[in-house]
């Protein structure tokens, strides 16, 4: 049983059955063994199949003449909220709006007709729609709360987030004829169906909303003066009003080095346990970057602080971005690599870490085959079709959280929408039986991480 407050970056399960990790989406085919070693030697992995990676809506920025741009769209936006107008004329964005709620999407759940079960959508409203929603909630409609979030010239949309977190009381029952809930990104996190692409970019959609939001509740005033801080370039960034500092603030981005250390001379690599993990779970080591440091140095000095194992060749794996950290950080960046160790023996900072210990290849195959996370999807989203529907008021995932397939695990890992499942999963499964063909998967034998 896997308690719901545990499911994180860092104390999730699944299975593994890819090549070189658990995707997101569906598995790479490669026509041969060639072609596999080839994508390993390349680091060639499938970056957009992360968590929260992958945005379909800000590949790229307008110019700021285009009208989809952020200052065409707030500059449209100013217009419409001064005529009142609820929806756009046919020459101008349509503009929709994700409302959010201490950090929680609206969303709303509909039966996908097959068996894997509801699937839930992000609670998207337009302009007359919001403007109801903010007088239910005691706030009054201001451009300054919307966040640009991206848009769609092909499909003529602009997308905006709203924060409804005001001191006043409100609910969300039905729009449309459709029942919405404002819900925990987590637990959309855990929900969402990997192969589903829909859902992939409705879930780093809500996290880049989230990050935005956040980051304007925690800077309404200046750091450098104290002054009172106002959004500027539709929500992107801010500026003190104090006309003596004028200091402009930008969205902050939390780095964090997670590494998988391995031991090439004994197969086996270092996982480590936190003491709010439930029992057997297992994870990689990580740590946030330090003034003044490169990713490198802050793999190979949190892997000494931690451990006391000597870090050497340090490989970048890949990075996912993570807003469903606590409040004060809601964009960390997570950062993957594969750390060589050039020591064996142990020296566990208990202060730290609750233990630490070296896992065999085999050990860690065998506890990625126990768990099931399609099953865990699926009670998840079950959850969400519940909480939609008002049967089920709890925002935390069930105690009874079960991702084991019937038998009793030796341990779990991180569940595949956190970056510690790919990068224990692609090292697990680097020997790989292909066409009847052994194959070892190299990864970089150099790189600029050795500097």
């Amino acid at each position: 049983m896997i308690s719901s407050s545990l499911l994180s970056s860092s104390v999730c399960s699944s299975s593994s059955k890819s090549l070189l990790f658990l995707p997101l989406r569906p598995p790479f085919s490669f026509q041969s063994a060639r072609g596999i070693v080839a994508a390993a030697a390349t680091m060639s992995l499938n970056l957009n199949s992360h968590a929260f990676a992958g945005n379909p809506i800000r590949a790229k920025t307008p110019k700021s003449t285009d009208p989809f741009s952020p200052a065409s769209a707030l500059d449209t936006l100013k217009t419409q909220l001064l005529e009142a107008a609820a929806h756009s004329s046919s020459t101008l964005p349509n503009f929709k709006v994700l409302p959010f709620r201490k950090g929680r999407p609206l969303a709303s759940s509909s039966d996908s007709g097959n068996d894997a079960g509801p699937r839930w959508h992000l609670g998207w409203v337009n302009l007359g729609e919001c403007q109801s929603l903010l007088s239910n909630f005691g706030i009054e409609m201001s451009c300054e709360l919307f966040v640009y979030l991206g848009s769609r010239a092909e499909e003529g949309e602009v997308y905006w987030a709203v924060d409804f977190s005001g001191e006043g009381g409100g609910t969300v029952d039905e729009l449309g004829g459709k029942k919405f809930c404002f819900v925990e990104l987590r637990t959309l996190m855990v929900a969402t169906d990997w192969d589903d692409e829909r859902a992939m970019g409705d879930l780093a959609i809500a996290g880049h909303a989230r990050a935005l939001l956040e980051w304007h509740g925690s800077s309404k005033f200046c750091g450098n003066c104290g002054g009172k801080t106002v959004p500027m370039e539709a929500g992107r960034r801010k500026q003190c009003t104090n006309e003596s500092c004028k200091k402009r603030v930008y969205p902050r981005i939390d780095p964090v080095v997670i590494m998988l250390v391995i031991d090439k001379e004994n197969d086996c690599v270092l996982l480590s346990r936190q003491s709010r993990f439930v029992p057997r779970m297992w994870s990689c080591l990580a740590g946030f970057i330090e003034p003044g440091e490169s990713l490198e140095e802050a793999v190979r000095r949190e892997t000494w602080e931690e451990t006391g194992i000597e870090v050497g060749e340090v490989v970048y794996h890949s990075s996912q971005p993570w807003p469903v950290g606590p409040s004060s950080m809601p964009c960390q960046l997570m950062v993957g690599f594969y750390a060589y160790a050039k020591s064996q023996v142990l020296n566990v900072d208990k202060e730290e870490l609750e233990d630490a210990q070296w896992h065999s290849r085999e050990d860690v195959k065998k506890a990625l085959g126990f768990a099931d996370y399609k099953k865990a999807q699926r009670m998840a989203a079950a959850k969400v079709g519940q909480m939609c529907r008002g049967v089920e008021k709890g925002q935390s995932l069930s105690a009874d959280f079960n991702i084991e397939n019937g038998e009793v695990a030796p341990m779990f890992f991180p569940g595949p929408f956190a970056i510690a499942n790919h990068l224990i999963s692609s090292w697990a499964n680097q020997d790989t039986l292909v066409n009847g063909v052994q194959t070892q998967l190299k990864f970089p034998s150099s790189s600029l991480s050795n500097l």
